[in-house]
């Protein structure tokens, strides 16, 4: 282990590229369950070069700040709102990330709610499970009702890669596809609108924007009233792009119909969240970009990250500038 740079992981992560790597660094991995907490962190980074986390781990100030060695971070995210990132650059640690693998697999999930959301997929579930399906309910004319996706209309807020995929998705339903985003960029087959036509005429709206101080609360309380009444909303890209309690109010009120979130203001979701208790909600853990082959490759590419910032050589995929 002499002379190899110290390397700290905050979890065991799959892939080769992981695997292999105890035999080029000097590496620690966290041994959970779960994550360190902040002070934990601290402390367990204090005299690593390098560091391999992810997306619940806040790379602050206070962390930087306790690791005087630390030359690269190096996240198993696409998303960098986790990481100071002008405090690293000022201290000249490189950042990266992985981009661009995850991209049709966060697509999958997205429509995935989008359908379930639709046909009260999970309410069917639990209503099978209670033992509700008797033989005097064998069926019911208007039992568990759902709204067709094939024709509708789907809003996409946002048309970055995953956007787009979401957008090719929807036309195999042969839904109607308007689209909004910051760049007013082209897309074959989604028409551009005004964000308030798109909410006021979309019976979906899919979340996939990133997370920014322009974006943070963008569908708050004023935009979740424009949309169209009975739609439904989906988010798959950061919980602070929603204003939480505001869309709390409009599903229980039937302002709209459902939702299906995979991301939420407060990770993990507390026990009291009222979330919890709307039965027109379908929640699932974060785990837009969970496949085996995606995981395992945006390892891949975070360790290629953190050898090459270790090498001194520049990060394949670096962090945008702060």
């Amino acid at each position: 282990m002499a002379g190899r740079a110290r390397v700290l992981a905050t979890r065991a992560l799959p892939g080769g590229a992981f695997r292999a790597l105890g035999a080029r660094v000097a590496l620690r991995v966290w041994p959970g369950p779960g994550g360190p907490d902040a002070e934990a962190l601290r402390e367990a980074a204090r005299d690593a070069e390098g560091l391999l986390c992810t997306l619940t781990d806040r790379v602050d100030r206070a962390l930087l700040e306790a690791c005087p060695r630390l030359r690269v971070v190096s996240s198993v995210s696409v998303g960098l709102d986790h990481v100071d990132l002008r405090e690293a650059a000022a201290r000249g640690i490189a950042v990266g990330h992985t981009p661009g693998v995850l991209t049709e697999t966060t697509a999958d999930l997205a429509f995935a709610l989008l359908l379930a959301a639709a046909r009260r997929v999970a309410e069917a579930d639990r209503f099978v499970r209670a033992g509700a399906w008797t033989p005097a309910r064998r069926w019911e004319p208007e039992l568990l009702l759902g709204r067709d996706v094939h024709g509708a209309t789907l809003g996409v807020v946002g048309l970055g890669a995953i956007g787009r995929a979401v957008a090719r998705r929807a036309a195999g339903f042969g839904m109607r596809v308007l689209g909004w985003s910051r760049s007013a960029r082209e897309v074959p087959g989604v028409t551009q609108v005004p964000l308030e036509a798109l909410l006021a005429e979309s019976d979906f709206v899919t979340l996939h924007v990133a997370l920014a101080p322009e974006t943070r609360g963008l569908l708050g309380a004023d935009a979740l009233a424009r949309m169209k009444p009975g739609a439904v909303l989906v988010n798959t890209t950061r919980g602070g792009v929603v204003e939480e309690a505001a869309l709390v109010d409009a599903l229980r009120g039937g302002r709209l119909a459902a939702a299906g979130l995979d991301v939420f203001a407060e990770e993990p979701l507390a026990p009291e969240s009222p979330l919890l208790a709307l039965p027109n909600v379908v929640l699932t853990p974060h785990i837009g970009s969970a496949s085996e082959a995606t995981r395992a490759r945006m390892v891949d590419l975070a360790v290629e990250n953190l050898l090459a910032g270790l090498e001194g050589r520049p990060l394949p995929h670096a962090a945008p500038p702060p």
